[in-house]
């Protein structure tokens, strides 16, 4: 990377950050087509994040990704909010031309899932109620699924989930239950995304949320679990002949989205891919 004088700058920020598969991505997008620009992990205390955006501003830092625990601390600190990061609730990219926030997760997700079919009219259920459920099941009622079912440990965090994207107007068909009724639902469903963190590395021998034989194999099961790539959810998926997305797919997608949002240019997918996969060793 030749970084010089003019080079512009964009980030992460987040606490920690230092395993963060952003960097390598990103960098590799500006050297393939040539752009003077470099991404850098920035550690943020959270006492710290008002003046780290103020500072950012001040020092002309082009943008950032936001991630765990800023996401919702740091709207208080934008002039701006992307219509849909409004209603999530939680920025996960800044430009700041404008000082504004939008949330790119949502769509990562979306565009991964439309690599394989398409959501419109689809029946989908959602596994998790947290800031990742929340970014995701927006877009895909934004994206035309006929209906939602938000599955949680906490019903009430379902419950809540389900009634604020119902007031959205973005789906007329949201239901919630516990996740322990998942195989009742998964007999109807297209698709099925796990926004949990089962299976997560270092926890990989977790029990997934459902079991190859409650799957039939038109189901699209997406895991947003990236590390490993092959999670247990995946594996069942595999085992039952059902069509399984990748949790990188959304982690590429997202970044592509913010790369468009800071530099105005289409992204080079394939490279950023290519990146990802050399930094996890595939």
């Amino acid at each position: 990377m030749n970084i010089k004088g003019s080079t512009n700058i964009v980030g992460l920020i987040g606490h920690p950050v230092e395993h963060s598969f952003s960097p390598p991505m990103h960098n590799a997008a500006f050297e393939s087509l040539g752009m003077d620009y470099a991404y850098v992990a920035f550690d943020v205390n959270p006492n710290d994040l008002k003046s780290a955006i103020e500072g950012a501003d001040a020092l002309n830092i082009k943008g950032f990704n936001v991630t765990i625990p800023h996401k919702i601390e740091v709207m208080q600190h934008l002039d701006e909010l992307d219509e849909v990061a409004r209603l999530i609730g939680a920025v996960n990219t800044i430009d700041f031309k404008n000082l504004k926030g939008y949330n790119t997760d949502g769509i990562g997700a979306v565009r991964a899932i439309e690599e394989v079919t398409s959501i419109e009219n689809k029946n989908v259920v959602v596994a998790g109620a947290g800031g990742a459920s929340r970014a995701i099941s927006f877009y895909l009622s934004k994206f035309g699924a006929s209906s939602l079912t938000i599955l949680n440990r906490n019903l009430d965090k379902a419950q809540n989930l389900a009634r604020d994207i119902l007031a959205s107007d973005l789906i007329g068909d949201v239901k919630s239950d516990s996740i322990s009724e998942i195989n009742t639902y998964l007999k109807d469903a297209d698709i099925l995304v796990d926004t949990t963190p089962l299976g997560m590395d270092p926890h990989i021998d977790d029990e997934p949320i459902a079991k190859a034989d409650a799957m039939h194999e038109d189901l699209v099961v997406f895991d947003a679990v990236y590390n490993p790539n092959e999670t247990v959810l995946i594996k069942e998926a595999i085992k039952a002949d059902a069509k399984p997305i990748y949790g990188i797919k959304m982690l590429l997608y997202q970044g592509a989205e913010s790369f468009k949002i800071w530099t105005g240019r289409d992204a080079p997918i394939d490279v950023m891919e290519k990146a990802l996969n050399e930094y996890l060793g595939r």
